[in-house]
């Protein structure tokens, strides 16, 4: 269990890399109007992610 619990978080990492090293200030503009959201956004992107995480999870296993 641990190890694929590492295996995913290195996985996580690698993913999070790809946009900041391929083009920074594309990441650097999205930031900025990420800051400028109001809350109620944010943590509407933020479920609406982790539902997605999730039905992807239930679907791959």
């Amino acid at each position: 269990m641990w190890h694929d619990l590492f295996v995913a978080l290195a996985l996580l990492l690698v993913l999070e890399g790809v946009w900041p090293f391929l083009n920074p200030g594309g990441l650097r503009r999205a930031l900025r109007l990420m800051a400028e959201q109001d809350d109620r956004s944010l943590r509407g992107a933020g479920l609406v992610s982790m539902l997605v995480g999730v039905v992807l999870l239930y679907l791959v296993n």
